[in-house]
């Protein structure tokens, strides 16, 4: 093999190559495309399933509100939500340690849409790989027109409908029903982001393509540090089809159909590339031609370097066990943390602005914002009460009700006599009680004279 100094699909003047893949066809397409089902549907469902009347997940990022599974998360849970975020950093780590970019040829959202979703319809209108290539390479006919046309349309569909898909996520299906229900002008930014979101898939999914795998995306080069000679990857058996050749020992016919059928356009009998998705389209075009020249199927096949040098079939090794004792730690610390969370998060500050008041009973006042959150699915029916000190609460709002998963903000002034307090600033400690049982206690302070 001789060294690359330049992706695969890039010319030695930088100057893009196109990929014209072959279509795969074989067991573990098959499989992709099962499991690609189900990846859309979840993609596309998951916003419309509710539980206790919260969707099943919502990524509100200007709401500052999560919901995961029907629990939701609000600002005050950062540091839960960190937790699982290293949790899920740590799990593709140890993930990719053990089977390499399994991920990239079988769940990425940019492989399924652009091999089971983009490619399926260009196949469908265009034609494989040979028709494809001349008609791009060939004049502007009526054909050629009638072809691209009628592709790109579909592809600004499907780009349209993917921003909104993604759009559920983020917005909910309430705001989304608003949008796409009222008139344009009073929607008009959102409008505006949804086309130029649109706009961006179409570019990625009709010219971009697989650049994002080969050029943008880090994942690729992650490898580099995270696989080792353990780790199970879409591997070519060299020790049994070398020396390649339709004349000589090895199994190997050097027929190149693997490469014809790769989306990034590698030769995998090259060894582990930076550019290789693990998308087993060679796996089934070799097991094919294995077939048919009457040969053993699995040439190239989902092994680690051990497993083919020397036949060892264990994925296990220290450094997976090591990734798996602190995953299972981090993920057990997140679960403690998240079901021993307050079932509300209560927040007292004093209003800014304002100083204290000297009233005619010889008490002073002081004005709080009050916010609290409620992380039960139930309503709650709350009181505040005043725990260091004698004095009095007097709510802007008499009815201290919250709605299950919801929050409540208000005012009150709290009222302390003079006596009571000892300097010009005073701690003060307040209790949270619903059906006179103290679930929370907040601290803040109270200035005087």
């Amino acid at each position: 093999m001789s060294f690359r100094d330049r992706p695969i699909n890039l010319d030695e003047k930088g100057r893009r190559k196109w990929v014209y893949a072959k279509k795969p066809r074989g067991k573990w397409y098959t499989r992709r495309t099962i499991f690609s089902w189900f990846i859309l549907l979840f993609l596309v469902a998951v916003p419309f399933i509710r539980i206790n009347g919260n969707p099943l997940v919502l990524l509100d990022i200007a709401g500052r509100k999560f919901i995961l599974f029907g629990a939701i998360f609000w600002a005050q849970d950062t540091f839960i939500l960190a937790l699982l975020m290293l949790s899920f950093i740590l799990f593709i780590i140890l993930f990719t340690v053990t089977f390499g970019r399994l991920w990239c040829g079988w769940a990425c959202p940019q492989t399924i849409f652009l091999e089971m979703v983009f490619r399926k319809i260009e196949y469908w209108i265009e034609g494989d790989y040979r028709k494809r290539y001349r008609l791009d390479q060939g004049p502007w006919t009526r054909e050629k027109i009638l072809k691209k046309s009628a592709k790109h349309a579909i592809f600004i569909l499907i780009s349209i409908a993917m921003t909104n898909t993604f759009l559920l996520w983020f917005i909910g299906t309430e705001k989304w029903f608003a949008l796409i229900s009222e008139p344009i002008q009073e929607h008009l930014s959102g409008f505006t982001t949804m086309l130029i979101v649109s706009a961006f898939f179409y570019w990625v999914y009709a010219y971009f393509r697989e650049q994002i795998c080969t050029m943008v995306c880090p994942y690729g080069r992650m490898q580099g540090v995270l696989l080792d000679s353990g780790s199970i990857v879409v591997s070519y058996d060299y020790k049994r089809g070398e020396p390649r050749g339709a004349k000589t020992s090895g199994d190997c016919i050097d027929c190149r159909q693997c490469v014809s059928v790769c989306p990034t356009g590698i030769d995998i009998r090259d060894g582990l590339q930076l550019e290789c998705i693990n998308c087993t389209a060679c796996i089934d075009q070799c097991n094919s031609v294995m077939k048919s020249t009457g040969k053993k199927p699995g040439l190239i096949r989902y092994d680690s370097e051990n497993g083919i040098r020397n036949g060892h079939a264990t994925i296990w090794n220290a450094r997976n066990k090591a990734y798996s004792a602190v995953l299972l730690i981090l993920f057990s610390f997140f679960i403690y943390t998240l079901f021993s969370r307050p079932v509300i998060e209560t927040t007292i500050l004093r209003t800014p602005g304002l100083l204290y008041q000297e009233n005619p009973d010889q008490t002073i006042s002081n004005i709080y914002n009050i916010k609290i959150v409620n992380k039960t699915h139930d309503e709650l029916p709350l009181e505040i009460r005043l725990l260091s000190h004698d004095g009095k609460i007097t709510m802007a709002n008499n009815n201290l009700t919250v709605d299950d998963q919801a929050r409540f903000e208000s005012t009150f002034i709290l009222y302390i006599p003079r006596e009571k307090l000892s300097s010009d600033k005073t701690e003060v400690e307040f209790g949270i009680y619903s059906n006179n049982e103290l679930i929370e206690t907040c601290k803040t302070s109270f200035v005087g004279p």
